[in-house]
């Protein structure tokens, strides 16, 4: 598995507000699983976007935190029609031409932020947070005892 960071509210956006395109300056090979990291850094002008506010944006919200995970994804495609002279690319409103788009699905927010540090670009995430990533979405075995 890999991780990105994704600035707020951006990555608040991934996580509840249907977010499909992560806009990208790099295409990437990887093809897979991702954690989404929201980043330690806040692009205050996107927290007035009409696509920010249309996905819900609550700066109260726990996901809306910095330096933290807050959801899963898969990465399944990229595409880079956008930088090929191409009037346009079909990947919605999410698209900012002049980057990569970084298709995600199967978004699943966690029920809390799990605090780490993020990197840019792809990287990997070290076994404890998976492990808590993993424990977090693993559901609890009932006990018959009660």
């Amino acid at each position: 598995m890999q991780a990105i960071s994704v600035q707020q509210p951006w990555a608040f956006a991934i996580a509840r507000g249907g977010k499909s395109i992560s806009n990208q300056a790099l295409p990437t090979a990887y093809r897979g699983p991702l954690l989404i990291h929201a980043s330690m850094r806040v692009d205050l002008k996107a927290c007035d976007s009409p696509l920010i506010r249309s996905a819900g944006w609550d700066p109260g919200d726990p996901l809306a935190t910095i330096g933290a995970v807050i959801a899963t994804a898969d990465l399944d495609e990229v595409c880079s029609s956008s930088l090929l002279d191409r009037p346009s690319c079909d990947c919605g409103p999410w698209a900012e031409p002049g980057f990569h788009h970084w298709r995600l699905t199967s978004v699943r927010a966690l029920p809390r932020p799990i605090v780490a540090l993020g990197r840019t670009s792809l990287w990997e995430p070290p076994a404890g947070l998976m492990n808590k990533v993993q424990a977090m979405l693993t559901p609890a075995t009932p006990n018959p005892l009660h």
